[in-house]
């Protein structure tokens, strides 16, 4: 199976989680639930990014899957001259002289270092956590912007403070909060989704 239907995803009729799990389920969901009359508007999302994914749930099962993975295709562009091994990208970087100075003095040069230094980052936790909660306030936007406390509930997710974050998203409903909590500090979803 394509990587892209394996990625962890979710769909909401309306306030209600209709399935959470790889995107190909969640994908044949949604075109169950819409074709079955569903009850408010049917948005599935990407949990990684909290971004809503658009399901074109036209013809069969099989079309819809087959859709999805040419959707997640790569575009294919013609590359330049370069390392195209490394899929190196040539770009400015500006710097004071002193880190100039310091970046030289390391071993491989200022690329080895800057790529190193750069990884590191990006294994880092701040990062992670960062991303989480970006993925948790595109999600909570799109399915919370307009219930009470989603202000406060913004507020105490960027300072990471989750006690404040659950009490602000209390009075939501019961899908919506457990997914939001879930996306920003990894809270675990329900043995069960609603509904099923």
């Amino acid at each position: 199976m394509d990587d892209a239907l394996l990625k962890p995803a979710c769909a909401f009729d309306g306030a209600r989680c209709i399935a959470a799990g790889p995107l190909a389920e969640v994908a044949l969901a949604v075109k169950r639930a819409t074709e079955a009359g569903a009850a408010g508007p049917v948005l599935a999302f990407d949990e990684a990014t909290g971004r809503v994914i658009d399901i074109d749930i036209r013809g069969t099962n099989d079309a819809v899957i087959a859709r999805l993975v040419q959707a997640s295709a790569p575009a294919t562009e013609p590359r330049g001259p370069g390392r195209p091994k490394l899929g190196v990208v040539a770009r400015e970087v500006t710097l004071l002289p002193r880190h100039w100075d310091w970046l030289s003095a390391q071993p491989g040069g200022a690329s080895v270092t800057l790529r190193k230094l750069v990884e590191e980052a990006r294994r880092g936790g701040k990062a992670d956590q960062r991303a989480a909660q970006e993925a948790a306030y595109r999600f909570m936007s799109a399915m919370a912007g307009d219930y009470a406390g989603f202000e406060e509930a913004t507020r105490a997710l960027f300072a990471n403070d989750r006690a404040r974050f659950a009490e602000r998203i209390e009075a939501w409903p019961a899908d919506v909060r457990a997914q939001a909590m879930r996306m920003a500090f990894g809270a675990r979803w329900p043995a069960e989704v609603s509904g099923t």
